[in-house]
């Protein structure tokens, strides 16, 4: 494990010599001509692509700086492989890119193909040199609308909403099978996660994991539940609402 770590710092040590060497001698020097287009470009392209996020999460919402972020990504990424003028050195560093990690709040995984969105279009602005940059905005339109269609169609989205329910009913009620029938109808499945007593035993909570069908009328079916449990809480709560059911260490 420590020869490997030490050949490949070698190896890093060994390129950051020769790409030091490379602007020294004048070779690797980009003009200032290719330098404002791939700005340009990027700043554009961040521009367009910031707008395909906010169409895309206009129903879901957005934080101005993550709109920032798509649109300062690009001309960023853009300008820097583009000053370094290695097609190989340009690969290297589009690879450090990756590693980043972006240190925010926890929002939706799909957030995370924008961010490779934003840096693949930047690399593309920086390593073509003004010579096809028209392929950049090939590439935004095919991606953009694949991302837009999916938006609009709905692709992949699930049929059901994966909830928890909660069932308060008296000590002297006997709850086996006593819901089945109605969570048949309204859900595709469904399981008894916990039961357990409450208010000094009186009471017994049962917890059911369940995947609720999108089309289900839910004030129906809380109010056909509560003409089972005497008429005792009812809670309906996505997933991430829910208190902890499972053992984390399992």
């Amino acid at each position: 494990m420590l020869n490997t770590i030490t050949t490949m710092l070698s190896e890093s040590a060994s390129d950051l010599s020769s790409l030091v060497s490379t602007f020294a001698s004048g070779k690797g020097a980009a003009s200032v001509t290719d330098m404002l287009v791939a700005l340009l470009f990027g700043v554009l392209m961040g521009f367009l692509i910031s707008l395909v996020y906010i169409f895309t999460h206009r129903k879901s919402g957005y934080t101005q700086s993550y709109v920032m972020t798509l649109l300062m990504l690009p001309p960023i990424v853009a300008i820097v492989l583009v000053m370094i003028n290695s097609m190989a050195s340009a690969l290297s560093l589009a690879g450090v890119f990756t590693l980043c990690r972006y240190r925010t709040v926890p929002g939706d995984p799909k957030d995370i193909t924008y961010v490779f969105f934003a840096m693949a279009t930047g690399v593309i602005c920086g390593i073509n040199g003004g010579g096809h940059l028209w392929f950049v905005f090939v590439f935004f339109a095919i991606i953009a609308a694949v991302l837009i269609l999916i938006e609009v169609f709905q692709y992949g989205s699930c049929k059901t909403s994966s909830m928890t329910l909660k069932i308060t009913i008296p000590e002297n009620l006997n709850y086996i099978g006593l819901f089945d029938k109605i969570l048949d109808q309204n859900t595709t499945s469904w399981h008894l996660k916990r039961v357990k007593t409450t208010n000094f035993g009186s009471l017994f909570e049962l917890v059911y994991s369940i995947e609720m069908k999108n089309d289900v009328d839910q004030k129906q079916f809380i109010d056909d539940l509560r003409k089972l449990n005497g008429n005792l809480t009812v809670i309906l709560s996505l997933y991430k609402f829910q208190d902890q059911v499972y053992d984390p260490k399992v």
